[in-house]
C-alpha cells in the first residue's frame, strides 16, 4: 500500500509544478503569478478542492505522447471566497502555454455544469495561447463546448473571466460572453486576430498592447469592465464585485446590517449649480446617496458619458446608472446607450434593484452617431429598462429633456417611483432651443431680437423648465429636496423588497442587437 501511496503522491507533485521550474520562473520574471498561486490566492484558505488533477492529453501526433502534464493545462474545481462556494478554472501558461485541448476543455466543461446544476458562480481565469494547434479540430470542438455552456449559464449563474495573460482567436469569445471580463495591465491582451495578421492583411503595424490590451479595451472597445494593475489586484478586483452579487438568478444579494438612522445628507444641496450649463460631477451624488465608501464603478474608462456601478444602499446591494454631466453634458450616445442597457439586462437578472440618476439633456447629435446607429444602440437602453422587473427608482436632479427623459427609467416605461429635485427641468427641450422654435416669428419681428428671445427663454422656462407639470400628471410621483434623497430612497428600496412581476408568456424577446 505504501507504494501505491507513493505512487499517487508523485502524481500530485508532479501536477502542481505544472511545466516544470522553468517556466514557473519565467511566469514570475513576467511578474505574473502562476495559474495555481492565483486560485490559492483568491479562495478562502484550505477550501479549493481541485477536480481533475490526474487528467491528461489523449493526443499521440507530432510526438505528443512524449510531452505528458497531469492536469493538462488547466486547473480546475470549487471552494469558498469569503465563506461562497464558487467554481474556478485556471489556464497554466507553464503547460504548453495554456493552449486548449479537448481534455483541457473537457475540464472546464465539467465544473461548469456542476456550477449550473448547484447555481454557484463560475470565475475563469485565462491565460492561454489559443487552441493546441497540434489537435485540430478537437481543441476547436472544445472551444465550442465552452462557448455554449457560456450561453446555457448566462442569466442563471454569475459568470466572470479574468484576463491575466493572452487570449486571442476563438478563445477571446467566451470572455466576451461571461457577464464581466476583467483584465491585468501590461500583462494580458485580447483579440481575435494578432499584430502580425493585421499587419499582413491592413499593412497597419500596431503592438499587441495597442491593438488588444487592457487600456484599449477598457476605453476603446469596452470589452473589459474593469482593469487592474497586477494579478493580486486583479484577484482582488474578483473578490469585490462577488460581494455585490448573489449566488444565482433564483437568490438576491445578501442585505448587510442597517439601521436607518438620520439619513439627511446636506451635502447633496450643494452640488448641483445655479447655472444650468455648468458641469458638476455625478459621482458626488453618488456618494452623497449610498452607504460610505461602496460604490464599485464598472466600465469607468469607457462612455464616462454614463457611470454604472454597484453601490449599498440602507446594506443593500443595488445597481447605479448615473448621466455624467462632466462629459459631454451627460448625453446618450452610441457607447453609453450600450454600456448601460448591458448593466441594466445583468441587474434585472440577478435580482438587483436599479437606481437611476438623471441630467440627460438628449442624444448626441451628428453624422458619427446616426451612420453608428444611435437609433438602435438608444434603443438598448430603453429595451432594457423596459423589460427590467426588479424595483426601479429614479431621480431627477437637473435635465431630463426629450425622448432621453423617457428612455431614462421614466415611469413610462415601468419605473416603480420616480423623484425628482426642485430644480428639475423635464421638457422637450431646453428653454433656449424651444423658444426659438415656438416664437421665432415674433423673435424675428422685434425691434430687438436678442432681448425678445431672452424674454421668451425666460417665459418658457418659466412655465414648462421645472418639475411640477409631470408631477400635476403624476409622471414623478414627488419632488423632494435633495437633502432628503438617501432616506427617500433607502425607504423606498425596502418597501419594493417584495416586488413581483408576471410578465407575458414568451420564449424571449427580440432586443435591438
Amino acid at each position: 500500500m505504501d507504494s501505491k501511496i507513493k505512487k499517487l503522491n508523485e502524481r500530485v507533485a508532479l501536477a502542481h509544478l505544472g511545466g516544470g521550474q522553468k517556466r514557473i520562473d519565467k511566469q514570475h520574471e513576467k511578474k505574473k503569478l502562476t495559474a495555481r498561486e492565483r486560485v490559492n490566492y483568491l479562495m478562502d484558505e484550505g477550501s479549493f478542492e481541485e477536480i481533475g488533477v490526474l487528467v491528461t492529453h489523449r493526443t499521440t501526433d507530432f510526438g505528443m505522447e512524449n510531452e505528458i502534464y497531469f492536469g493538462d493545462g488547466v486547473i480546475t474545481g470549487y471552494g469558498t471566497v469569503n465563506g461562497r462556494l464558487v467554481y474556478v478554472y485556471a489556464q497554466d501558461f507553464t503547460v504548453f502555454g495554456g493552449a486548449l485541448s479537448e481534455t483541457h476543455a473537457e475540464k472546464i466543461c465539467k465544473i461548469m455544469d456542476l456550477a449550473v446544476k448547484v447555481g454557484a458562480p463560475i470565475i475563469g481565469l485565462n491565460d492561454s495561447g489559443g487552441a493546441r494547434i497540434q489537435e485540430g479540430v478537437k481543441s476547436l470542438g472544445g472551444y465550442a463546448d465552452i462557448f455554449y455552456r457560456n450561453v446555457q449559464s448566462s442569466g442563471v449563474i454569475p459568470q466572470i473571466s479574468a484576463i491575466m495573460g493572452p487570449c486571442a482567436g476563438g478563445a477571446v469569445y467566451s470572455p466576451a460572453m461571461t457577464d464581466f471580463t476583467l483584465m491585468v495591465e501590461n500583462t494580458s491582451y485580447m483579440f481575435v486576430t494578432g499584430p502580425n495578421v493585421v499587419k499582413t492583411v491592413t499593412n497597419q503595424e500596431v503592438t499587441s498592447e495597442e491593438l488588444g490590451g487592457a487600456y484599449t479595451h477598457a476605453s476603446k472597445s469596452g470589452v473589459a469592465h474593469k482593469t487592474s494593475i497586477n494579478d493580486i489586484q486583479c484577484l482582488e478586483d474578483i473578490k469585490t464585485l462577488l460581494s455585490y452579487l448573489p449566488q444565482n438568478n433564483t437568490e438576491t444579494p445578501k442585505t448587510l446590517d442597517f439601521e436607518l438612522q438620520d439619513e439627511v445628507r446636506d451635502v447633496l444641496s450643494d452640488i448641483v449649480p445655479e447655472n444650468p450649463n455648468k458641469p458638476y460631477d455625478m459621482h458626488e451624488v453618488i456618494e452623497g446617496i449610498i452607504d460610505e465608501d461602496s460604490f464599485y464603478e464598472i466600465h469607468k474608462d469607457y462612455a464616462e458619458n454614463i457611470i454604472v456601478g454597484f453601490a449599498r444602499l440602507g446594506g443593500r446591494s443595488i445597481g447605479i446608472i448615473a448621466n455624467q454631466p462632466m462629459f459631454l453634458a451627460g448625453v446618450l450616445g452610441v457607447k453609453s446607450s450600450k454600456k448601460a442597457a448591458r448593466f441594466t439586462r445583468f441587474c434585472d437578472c440577478f435580482n438587483i434593484p436599479l437606481l437611476v440618476l438623471v441630467d440627460v439633456p438628449g442624444f448626441l447629435p451628428g453624422t458619427d452617431q446616426e451612420w453608428n446607429g444611435i437609433i438602435v444602440h438608444g434603443a438598448k437602453l430603453l429595451y432594457a429598462l423596459s423589460e427590467a422587473t426588479v424595483p426601479r427608482v429614479t431621480v431627477i436632479t437637473r435635465k431630463a429633456y426629450g425622448g432621453a427623459y423617457d428612455v431614462m427609467n421614466s415611469k413610462h416605461i415601468g419605473a416603480d417611483l420616480n423623484y425628482a429635485w426642485p430644480g428639475a427641468e423635464i421638457a422637450v427641450m431646453g428653454a433656449k432651443g424651444a423658444s426659438e422654435i415656438i416664437f421665432r416669428r415674433e423673435i424675428a419681428a422685434a425691434d430687438n431680437p436678442a432681448e425678445k428671445l431672452a424674454e421668451k427663454e425666460a417665459e418658457y422656462a418659466d412655465k414648462f423648465a421645472n418639475p411640477y407639470r409631470a408631477a400635476r400628471r403624476g409622471f414623478i410621483d414627488e419632488v423632494i429636496l435633495p437633502k432628503n434623497t438617501r432616506r427617500k430612497l433607502i425607504k423606498a428600496f425596502s418597501m419594493l423588497e417584495d416586488k413581483h412581476v408576471d410578465t407575458p408568456k414568451r420564449k424571449h424577446g427580440n432586443i435591438p442587437l
